[in-house]
């Protein structure tokens, strides 16, 4: 939480509870999540290969009767259990082929309190007839699958320790758990001047306390996260990067720079002053690759 006094009150200006209020658009409907996340889903494609063997390593170390998934920041729709699926699917097929039988699955779906998990519920039922039918009409019998809901921030401990064999987590991990501290001067005023993200025309003290903010929270997520694996237990973590180590590479921030100036042409329509725009501020980091050996 970040706080500022004005010269000429006392009140606390603090940051959003972003754990209460952020969530995808929630529903099936033109414009929620679950239609308008194809690029996320091609991205699980592309990798589906490279996350399933690393799923099949943690089976083959230890071949547990049980075997636990955790995916971090599922949001909903279809793509929330299609790398479940495949993953189980390819545990099973190896276990049938090894004779040594993994009969039960074990996923967790997690994401923060307010996301559509009841749209996620009522699919499970649909998810569990469809992946037992597709088994069983290849002549196999299908595994116990059980599937559960977690909400909370993973920014923070989930689980039990040494509780879970394998977890993944998809577009996910570029948002931030809180906007940055240190982007309000002493009168609480924006010192990113209309902006609602790092751009060129941001003071250095603005890419700072957003790399500061994403260390941070980095740190978290990993040391909860082994926490919580078994000993031969992996995570996979499928995030977005750039490619270069400037704040306010075009690849990143250009999309924002675009809503800055909508957002900006829509308030001078109603409004004679633009400052309370200067508050809304985006709470994600895209890091550069180099940043990530500070972790390893």
């Amino acid at each position: 939480m970040s706080s500022c006094k004005t010269p000429h009150t006392t009140e606390l200006v603090k940051t959003m509870d972003v754990e209460s209020i952020l969530h995808m658009k929630e529903g099936l409907g033109e414009t929620s999540y679950a239609q308008n996340s194809s690029l996320q889903k091609k991205s699980m494609e592309a990798m589906k290969r490279f996350i399933i063997d690393s799923a099949l390593a943690v089976y083959a170390s230890k071949t547990p009767e049980i075997f636990t998934i955790a995916d971090l920041g599922c949001s909903s729709g279809t793509n929330s259990l299609y790398l479940a699926e495949e993953i189980i699917k390819a545990i099973h097929e190896r276990s049938w082929q090894s004779a040594r039988l993994t009969s039960e699955f074990l996923v967790f779906l997690n994401d923060l309190p307010t996301n559509d998990f009841n749209a996620m519920f009522l699919s499970f039922p649909e998810f569990n007839m469809k992946f037992k039918a597709g088994i069983e009409l290849q002549g196999g019998s299908a595994p116990s699958v059980y599937i559960a809901g977690i909400p909370g921030s993973f920014y923070g401990r989930l689980f039990p320790g040494n509780s879970l064999d394998f977890i993944y987590t998809c577009y996910s991990l570029h948002w931030l758990s809180q906007v940055p501290l240190g982007l309000l001067d002493s009168d609480c005023k924006s010192i990113n001047k209309g902006k609602m993200y790092i751009s060129n025309t941001s003071p250095p003290a603005v890419s700072l306390a957003y790399f500061k903010q994403f260390q941070k929270d980095f740190s978290l997520f990993l040391n909860s996260r082994s926490a919580e694996l078994h000993l031969e237990g992996r995570i996979v973590i499928l995030m977005l990067g750039r490619r270069t180590e400037d704040h306010s590479d075009k690849s990143t921030t250009v999309l924002w720079e675009l809503l800055d100036r909508s957002l900006a042409i829509m308030v001078s329509q109603v409004s004679a002053t633009l400052g309370f725009l200067f508050h809304f501020t985006v709470h994600l980091q895209v890091a550069g690759t180099k940043k990530f050996s500070f972790y390893l």
